[in-house]
C-alpha cells in the first residue's frame, strides 16, 4: 500500500477527473488511487463515472472491485443498475462486487442475472458463484491462491492435469463458473501447454468468456500468446470488449512484435481499442524500463 495525506489524494483524484489530461497519465493516477485505498480514493474514483471513455470506466469500476472495501458497494450497485452505462462498464461494475463479495450484493446481483445485455448477465451470475463459493463454512480452499496480486472472478480449482483443465475450459456443457476456475488454474500453472489450452480458447465461447481469457493471458505474460492476442485484435468483428482485453494483454507483454501491432491500431474506429492500445503502450514503455511501480502519480508534477 502506498501512504498518502488527503491533500495528497485529492490532487491524484484531480489528475484522474481532467480530461485535457494525456488518458495513460489518468490510468496511473486511477491505479495510484487503488493502490492507497480508503473513504477519499473511493470519492475521488467514484466522481469519474460520467466521463464520457468506456475504458477510463471500466477501469473504475475494476479498481474498486480490486480495493475490496464495502464502502463501494453503493458507487458500483449504482453503476450497475444505469442502463445508460457501457455494457463493458456496467459488466466490470458487477464483476467488482462479486470481488469485494459482500452478502448485501446478492440481491442486485440476483436482479440482474436474466440481464437484457448478456455480458452483464453472464458477470451477475458468475459473481453470485463466487459470494455464495467464499461463503459456504465446507470452503476449505483459498478465494486467491496466485501470485498475480489480483482478486479473480472465480477461485482456481485443485486440478493440476492441462488436458483436464483444458477439457473443462472449452465444454460449453459446463458452468461459466467451473470453467472459468479451469481458467485460472491454467493461468496458474504457467507452462507452454497451459498457455497453448488458454490460447485455443479465445475463439471459443461467449464474449465475456473470451475477454477473460485474453485477460490471464496478458497476466502471464509469455511471449507464446502474443499470435493469439493479435489474431483477436486485429479480427474487426470481434467484440471490442474482447478486442481491448488483447490490446491491453499484449502492452503486458511488451516483446517489440507487441508494440508495433498497438501501433497499427492507435486509430482504430472502435474507441475502447484505439484508447486500449494507447494505454497498452504506455505500459510497454514501463515493462521496459527500471521503473520499479508502474502506477505511482505521487511522482507526477501537479
Amino acid at each position: 500500500m502506498i501512504t498518502a495525506t488527503e491533500n495528497q489524494i485529492k490532487n491524484i483524484g484531480s489528475v484522474l477527473a481532467d480530461p485535457n489530461r494525456p488518458l495513460k497519465e489518468r490510468f496511473r493516477a486511477l491505479f495510484t488511487l487503488r493502490n492507497i485505498g480508503g473513504e477519499v480514493s473511493i470519492k475521488c474514483i467514484e466522481n469519474c463515472f460520467s466521463d464520457p471513455s468506456a475504458l477510463l470506466k471500466h477501469e473504475l469500476a475494476y479498481c474498486l472491485g480490486q480495493m475490496q472495501d464495502k464502502k463501494a458497494n453503493p458507487v458500483l450497485v449504482r453503476i450497475l443498475e444505469d442502463t445508460t452505462q457501457e455494457p463493458m462498464v456496467r459488466h466490470e461494475a458487477a464483476e467488482a462486487l462479486g470481488a469485494i463479495g459482500s452478502i448485501e450484493s446478492i440481491d442486485v446481483l440476483e436482479k440482474h442475472k436474466n440481464d437484457p445485455v448478456v455480458e452483464v448477465a453472464e458477470t451477475c451470475q458468475l459473481a453470485l458463484e463466487r459470494i455464495k463459493w467464499a461463503q459456504n463454512p465446507e470452503t476449505n480452499e483459498e478465494l486467491s491462491s496466485s501470485s498475480y496480486n489480483s482478486i479473480d472472478p472465480a477461485p482456481p480449482t485443485k486440478l493440476q492435469d492441462p488436458q483436464q483443465l483444458r477439457s473443462i475450459l472449452l465444454d460449453e456443457s459446463c458452468s461459466l463458473f467451473e470453467r472459468y476456475r479451469a481458467m485460472f488454474s491454467l493461468r496458474n500453472l504457467q507452462t507452454k501447454e497451459a498457455v497453448e489450452a488458454l490460447g485455443s480458447a479465445l475463439r471459443h465461447g461467449s464474449a465475456l468468456f473470451r475477454h477473460e481469457i485474453a485477460f490471464v493471458l496478458g497476466q502471464i505474460q509469455s511471449e507464446q500468446a502474443v499470435s493469439y492476442l493479435v489474431q483477436s485484435l486485429q479480427d474487426e468483428k470481434e467484440n471490442e470488449m474482447v478486442r481491448h482485453e488483447c490490446a491491453e494483454a499484449l502492452g503486458a507483454i511488451a516483446t517489440e512484435e507487441c508494440m508495433e501491432v498497438l501501433k497499427k491500431y492507435l486509430s482504430d474506429s472502435k474507441r475502447v481499442v484505439k484508447e486500449s492500445c494507447e494505454i497498452a503502450l504506455d505500459m510497454c514503455e514501463y515493462e521496459n524500463s527500471p521503473e520499479f511501480q508502474y502506477a505511482n502519480a505521487l511522482t507526477v508534477e501537479q
